[in-house]
């Protein structure tokens, strides 16, 4: 037996199995997935080795000659003709000791030069006469040396109380204090009626003529101190004016405290506004080298990777902020930085951490380091 079915039953049957047909389909389609999220990443801007771009260095003004003023002589200060800050001129007489003991022994000397004279004339008279009773045979040749060695130590005596009077002169001299150069009285250390020995200081005396700025420079700087570099000097006290400077003496050594290295500079033309202590910030001019990337970079050993067999770091480009691989030159490895000397500006950004989980092309986030300081050299 056979079914027969209409067409209009045929057509609503085909029509609903389409409909399902296209549900089905609908239910199984996934839909797009979302643009995976920007992976955070640790990127540092990196700077050539040496002073950052438009950066400065603390440091102080101060005379090139600075030396202390002191007794050649012990004594008591009996006298100061000058207090701090007074200006001096060379020879001034700026303090006194009291004479008394060194003339008492200038007039010992003079004593003892009078009785040695006397005594070297008497010498002479008698070496005279055995002269002329030898000649004679009159007297023993025994005699006659004797004579001669008695006037050899008249004469010798008579020597040495000239050279005892001459030092005690020169003591009695030493009794006044004088400025041997023209200057600036920068410190007292010693007052009136106080008992010194020689050699102690009783003044500071900053010399008049050139004038230094000092600062102390990290050991990051020292690839771009150089001796003849010029520096831009300014001084916030005298704000508007500026002054250009000559490195002239770069310490060989670190100060054992601070680690920095002592630099001294030379002012080209003070004016009479510079004090002396005048706080002051310097610019180098080799600053604007090391933007151009004539110095190395050092960066930490973590953001090492190789590009083959040639070594290489992440960098994040500006505006896309993608990740790519550029090939470096190293110049030097130590023992947690590594220094690199072709390949990189100042500014790119370098990734500095998990080098090895990113890849060319990638979208990221740049984060900062957890720990800055580890990172710092």
């Amino acid at each position: 037996m056979s079914l027969l079915v209409s067409r209009p039953a045929l057509r609503r049957y085909g029509i609903a199995a389409a409909v399902c047909g296209a549900l089905a389909l609908a239910g199984c389609h996934r839909r797009a997935p979302e643009a995976a999220a920007p992976r955070p990443v640790v990127a540092v801007p990196v700077h050539p080795d040496g002073i950052p771009p438009q950066a400065s260095l603390p440091g102080d003004i101060e005379a090139r000659y600075s030396t202390p003023l002191s007794f050649r002589v012990g004594g008591k200060i009996v006298e100061r003709d000058v207090r701090l800050g007074d200006t001096v001129k060379a020879g001034q007489i700026v303090a006194r000791l009291d004479p008394a003991d060194l003339q008492k022994s200038l007039a010992n000397a003079q004593a003892q030069l009078d009785s040695a004279q006397h005594r070297l004339v008497y010498a002479k008279q008698q070496l005279d006469r055995d002269s002329a009773q030898a000649a004679e045979k009159l007297i023993a040749p025994s005699q006659m040396e004797q004579t001669q060695d008695a006037y050899a130590s008249a004469a010798g005596q008579r020597d040495a109380a000239q050279a005892q009077l001459a030092l005690a002169r020169d003591q009695l001299a030493y009794a006044t204090l004088v400025a041997d150069h023209a200057g600036v009285i920068t410190a007292e250390q010693a007052d009136t009626g106080q008992n010194v020995t020689a050699g102690q200081a009783v003044y500071g005396l900053a010399w008049s003529g050139e004038v230094d700025v000092v600062c102390d420079a990290p050991e990051t700087a020292l690839p771009s101190l150089t001796v003849g570099a010029t520096a831009n000097v300014s001084l916030p006290a005298l704000p508007g004016k500026s002054y250009t400077a000559r490195v002239r003496e770069i310490s060989p050594a670190a100060d054992p405290q601070s680690r920095t290295y002592r630099v001294k500079l030379t002012l080209a033309a003070p004016d009479s506004e510079v004090r002396l202590g005048m706080t002051a910030q310097i610019a180098f001019a080799s600053s604007q080298a090391a933007a151009a990337g004539q110095h190395p970079f050092t960066l930490p050993v973590t953001s090492l990777f190789h590009d083959g067999n040639a070594p290489a770091v992440w960098v994040v480009r500006t505006g896309t902020d993608t990740l790519e691989l550029r090939r470096v030159k190293v110049g030097r490895y130590d023992e947690r930085t590594f220094s690199v000397t072709q390949g990189l500006q100042d500014g790119d950004r370098v990734v500095y951490q998990g080098v090895h989980t990113v890849s060319a092309g990638e979208h990221v986030r740049i984060v900062p380091p957890l720990h800055p300081e580890d990172f710092a050299s």
